[in-house]
């Protein structure tokens, strides 16, 4: 029910689920969200159905000036774009169980608050554009190294990643302020960041996007070359993990006053490796593209032909130190997803002046947890006390992530090793 039909003490309720979204593993480190999120709650809570105008939110909210125009400036419709998508993601896995579900409508700076009977999980409606009915969509983990993709998922996905690419991109501006400039960004991740944003062209990041055969109605599986011959393609699906990846990237880039322009990996080509500082997101076995590149060397993704993970995709430690496994592996792909494991590297590009990053994991869990360790503030730092000890940009490197997952999200990172360029291990 809406809030407009509340009693005035059921109000608690309401702002004590806004405090649970602002305190989720989803929301917390997005401070500017978290500001949005509680301002607009509290407008609608004291002031229910008055409108909020942009100019407000942008004077109020972020620090704009009194004469801020929302025609050159973008930085509300962005933000409110972004809250959207985070309260989506939030409902579908921390709050799936959640009875208060809160939602930015379309079209309008406000919340709305509704009641629901607990339902199942990774089941939630999906806000539509005012006028249309909401979609129930479940979003599921994509298997690691099943050939079987369920329909009801890749639609799913594909609603999704339509979502995310139009909020977040379209018309999409650098946005400078004393809030979210790049000057108040941590040293460490500035640093981190410094190969990517010291160039004046936006960097590109490349998602995956692995090849299908057969169709969204009817059951889709991994294309086989060994038995498809000149099959009908479909390569314009992608993961969840991968989905949030970019809007983690999005976020970060924003935040370092930097765009970036984004790519599905079926349309990379090799003028974009010599010309561009590339980031890709999702391993070989789905990002196609690495295949044609020059990748890792001491944490490399493959599939064993032999033994108990015979044909699921793991990452093979190629010089193992002592106390170390050959393989890495996640969660046996018979049970459900709690171990993943993912590789962050920085490596040269073709063209010696350009830089590689790959954020990968064996499941797209894994590679949301890579594009989330280097996003944030904490893991950051951690990582560069291992490469940079002494300050400054990181070397070119290898890095490998033990990923603890709970109900599709991944929930714990550990960094587990590093190597630089040369093989030394910085542990």
């Amino acid at each position: 029910m809406s809030v407009t039909s509340v009693q005035v003490a059921d109000k608690q309720r309401y702002l004590e689920q806004i405090e649970k979204l602002v305190h989720s593993h989803t929301l917390r480190k997005a401070e500017s969200l978290c500001k949005l999120l509680r301002y607009l709650a509290e407008h609608e809570l004291s002031e229910p159905g008055t409108t909020l105008k942009e100019y407000q939110i942008a004077t109020e909210v972020f620090g704009r000036p009194g004469d801020f125009d929302p025609q050159a400036d973008s930085a509300v419709r962005v933000q409110a774009g972004r809250l959207r998508l985070k309260l989506l993601d939030y409902y579908n896995n921390e709050g799936v169980n959640d009875v208060i579900v809160v939602e930015v409508p379309y079209g309008a700076y406000s919340l709305s608050f509704h009641a629901r009977p607990l339902r199942l999980a990774g089941s939630i409606p999906v806000p539509a554009p005012s006028g249309k009915v909401p979609t129930d969509v479940t979003l599921a983990e994509k298997p690691s190294g099943g050939l079987n993709i369920a329909v009801a998922v890749v639609s799913a996905l594909l609603v999704l990643a339509t979502v995310a690419i139009v909020i977040l991109l379209l018309g999409r501006k650098p946005v400078r302020s004393e809030k979210t400039g790049a000057t108040a960004m941590p040293a460490a991740v500035l640093a981190f960041w410094s190969p990517f944003v010291a160039s004046p062209n936006p960097p590109w990041v490349i998602f995956s996007n692995a090849a299908f055969v057969g169709r969204p109605e009817t059951g889709m599986r991994y294309l086989d070359p060994g038995r498809d011959a000149h099959p009908l393609i479909l390569d314009h699906y992608t993961g969840v993990g991968e989905v949030l990846a970019v809007h983690e990237l999005d976020e970060i880039f924003f935040r370092l006053e930097h765009e970036i322009r984004v790519k599905r990996g079926s349309l990379f080509s090799l003028d974009d490796a010599n010309e561009n500082d590339l980031i890709f997101v999702g391993s070989p076995a789905e990002n196609l593209t690495l295949l044609d590149l020059p990748g890792t060397t001491d944490f490399v993704f493959t599939r064993p032909n032999s033994g108990p993970h015979r044909g699921e995709l793991v990452v093979r430690n190629v010089h193992p130190v002592a106390g170390e496994p050959a393989l890495f592996s996640p969660t046996d792909s018979s049970r459900p997803l709690e171990e993943d494991y993912s590789v962050v590297a920085l490596i040269p590009g073709l063209n010696p002046a350009r830089h590689v990053l790959i954020l990968a994991g064996t499941t797209t869990i894994g590679t949301q947890a890579a594009v989330e360790y280097v996003c944030e503030q904490g893991s950051v730092e951690e990582l560069m006390r291992k490469l940079a000890p002494g300050g400054g940009a990181p070397k070119f490197f290898e890095a490998l992530l033990r990923v603890k997952v709970t109900r599709g999200v991944p929930i714990g990172i550990q960094l587990v090793s590093v190597r630089n360029h040369d093989g030394r291990n910085h542990d």
